[in-house]
């Protein structure tokens, strides 16, 4: 599989570059360029089939002009140690629960799997890295249990200060870890702007051989496509019509990968998610990006520290116009309709739903109308650990369950025990990047 920019498609790379240096010097985002048709590996899968099988074998069918199957299959291996959760809520809506991972979020997954390739990619080629990215803290500890048994890779973090957490003193760099926390004095926007003046230098990337963790790179976004296909082989013997997905937008990311997983030929019908105001209904009522009445050439480049996916959606768009308005279904929701829908999945289903979860529920039901077949059903994904929520659902339920172990420690503040960087302070981000020794060579 190849890869092109957003901004150019003759600008092209292959996996292991869109990973490595994921943000195309065009000011793009890198998406996939030819899409294999893997139905065979789809419908292959089924109940018994593990989550890092179906991601070996998928991984290896998209990616064999580069890997070979082996080592595709260890990409997966290392990555995923366990299972989403498929339940059964009725007898046409099913749940899919991403936040079984170490930090009780969905983004366990993607940065399991981008971590894994990379070490497997720079153990080919000899090779170092780092991952430089901007965070309020949540990703912090997603990247301390990916990192800990890499030996190639390095994750700078900048966040402001007091955010972090889930990080523990043996995953600091000075420690023996692979962790290089930075705290800024300043808000999340000042660690950000910290990031994108980096990445604006060419030479630094270059020098430093940087990448980022976040969705900007394909190799983090990829691996959610797999999601909708080990739901698919949970699915399949129990559904004989209409398959939708329903779930919060957030960045557009589980949407896109959705939207990827129909092009390799993944069975479903359609994805609901609650309005957004870049992604709602036209007066016609189909799906409207509304970001697209601005013309590519006339925007700034695309975030390494804080991106959207909106524009690999645009691209979708515009090369399947006519057939994907009818694959992308948003609702508007009001946080009346979240309540409602919190309260409705514990009092018929027992289950505890964080916001994101009760607006996607929410949304689903509002959109009943594309949903025609009777023996179709709806797969309800959700993203976080409901304790993560605790506010919302003790304001719906009275109630809240209890944080697991790993979900709390995922909480855990950190003490860094070094001085804040001030905002705008690039010549200490970059003395930093140089004491880690990983300049390219």
């Amino acid at each position: 599989m190849k890869f092109y920019s957003t901004r150019n498609a003759e600008n092209k790379a292959g996996f292991k570059k869109a990973v490595l240096d994921c943000m195309p010097s065009d000011g793009g985002l890198y998406v996939p360029y030819d899409m294999a048709d893997l139905r065979r590996w789809i419908l292959y899968a089924d109940e018994n089939t593990s989550f890092s099988s179906l991601a070996g074998s998928l991984t290896s069918a998209m990616v064999n002009d580069e890997f070979s199957p082996i080592i595709c299959e260890t990409i997966a291996t290392r990555a995923f140690k366990k299972d989403p959760v498929f339940k059964q809520l009725d007898e046409n809506l099913f749940m899919l629960e991403l936040y079984n991972g170490d930090t009780g979020t969905f983004k366990d997954y993607g940065v399991s799997y981008l971590t894994a390739a990379l070490e497997t990619i720079l153990q080919l080629d000899g090779e170092k890295a780092i991952l430089l990215d901007a965070t309020t803290g949540e990703l912090g500890a997603c990247m301390a249990k990916a990192m800990r048994d890499k030996k190639l890779l390095k994750s700078v973090l900048v966040s402001p200060k007091g955010s972090l957490r889930g990080i523990v003193e043996s995953d600091f760099v000075w420690n023996g870890g692979n962790i290089y926390p930075i705290e800024v004095d300043g808000t999340i926007e000042d660690c950000r702007n910290l990031v994108r003046k980096i990445f604006s230098n060419r030479e630094l990337v270059e020098k430093f051989h940087l990448t980022v963790a976040n969705t900007a790179n394909i190799g983090r976004l990829l691996p959610q496509a797999f999601f909708y296909t080990y739901a698919f082989s949970r699915l399949k013997k129990k559904v004989n019509g209409d398959i939708y997905y329903a779930f919060s937008a957030g960045n557009y990311g589980n949407l896109i990968s959705g939207l990827y997983g129909w092009r390799f030929a993944l069975p479903v019908n359609g994805f609901i998610v609650p309005s957004t105001p870049m992604l709602t209904q036209d007066a016609s009522g189909n799906c409207m990006v509304t970001d697209s009445i601005v013309p590519l050439k006339e925007r700034i480049a695309a975030d390494p520290a804080s991106p959207s996916n909106i524009e690999r959606l645009e691209q979708v768009f515009n090369a399947n116009s006519l057939m994907i308005r009818s694959f992308v279904f948003p609702a508007t929701v009001s946080e009346q309709d979240m309540d409602e829908a919190c309260k409705e999945l514990f009092i018929k289903y027992k289950v505890y739903a964080d916001g994101e979860t009760s607006a996607a529920y929410a949304a689903a039901k509002k959109r009943a109308d594309v949903i025609e077949d009777g023996d179709g059903a709806v797969v309800l994904v959700a993203r976080q650990d409901p304790s993560i929520d605790e506010k919302f659902i003790m304001h719906n339920l009275g109630e809240c369950p209890n944080k697991n172990v790993l979900v709390a420690q995922a909480f855990n503040p950190v003490n860094v025990g070094k001085s804040c960087l001030v905002p705008g302070d690039v010549e200490s981000l970059v003395s930093i990047l140089d004491s880690l020794n990983l300049t390219k060579k």
